[in-house]
């Protein structure tokens, strides 16, 4: 059985390289999580895009809000993980350190929440993807599936609900407002920032003039 999974996952891997990620396993989560809540109505928005119609702008802005180090990592950003650990060993909030490679193999593959199991699920899949997609695949597919408000997954479905646009006409300001409520688009908000996302927001469009643009370094 376990060999069937693990075939069955080098599958998806190899056939995600070229093909659109139209569903992916936190939606389909979501989607569970509806159908066992009679109260609640689901319907995820969603449209792919090649990377090469979606806006510069959200590219540089989710690198710089994220993982600044996306271009030069194997897949993990250890030196996030170790000042993570220190800081959750204070006993504070917890503060992960996923990168969007890890951020990636989790959306597609696997589900939300936190537990040792998926923690290490996530892993062997981040190794798969940066060996089999690469970094301009891996990023194609973060901002195509990456949930920007409830049931708004990618880039494309969020700048046409919230902005009005499409995702290649994204503004750096726009960019930075949907990197900011990342990863929590549950809790901070496009259409109502609090103070914190609009504060976040500023922050990120710093950094991005400070980073080398994204779209150049993936030619």
């Amino acid at each position: 059985m376990l060999r069937y999974g693990v075939l069955g996952l080098l599958t998806l891997v190899l056939l995600f390289a070229y093909l659109p990620v139209s569903y992916t396993g936190v939606m389909l989560e979501r989607q569970l999580d509806a159908w066992l809540d009679s109260k609640s109505r689901y319907q995820a928005q969603h449209q792919w895009l090649p990377l090469t119609k979606i806006s510069p702008h959200l590219m540089q802005a989710v690198v710089a809000a994220e993982d600044q180090k996306f271009l030069q990592h194997n897949g993990f950003d250890l030196q996030a993980i170790e000042k993570a650990l220190v800081y959750n060993s204070k006993g504070r909030k917890v503060r992960g350190a996923s990168t969007i490679s890890q951020q990636t193999a989790k959306n597609v593959f696997l589900w939300s929440g936190r537990s040792w199991l998926r923690k290490g699920l996530e892993s062997g899949i981040t190794l798969l993807i940066e060996g089999a997609w690469g970094k301009q695949r891996i990023l194609e597919v973060y901002l195509n599936s990456v949930e920007f408000g409830p049931g708004i997954y990618g880039a494309e479905a969020a700048a046409q609900r919230f902005f009005g646009v499409s995702a290649q006409r994204l503004s750096r300001q726009q960019a930075a407002l949907l990197a900011a409520v990342l990863p929590n688009p549950h809790r901070f908000l496009v259409k109502a920032p609090s103070p914190y996302v609009r504060k976040r927001q500023q922050w990120i469009l710093k950094q991005m003039q400070q980073l080398t643009p994204v779209h150049r370094q993936l030619r």
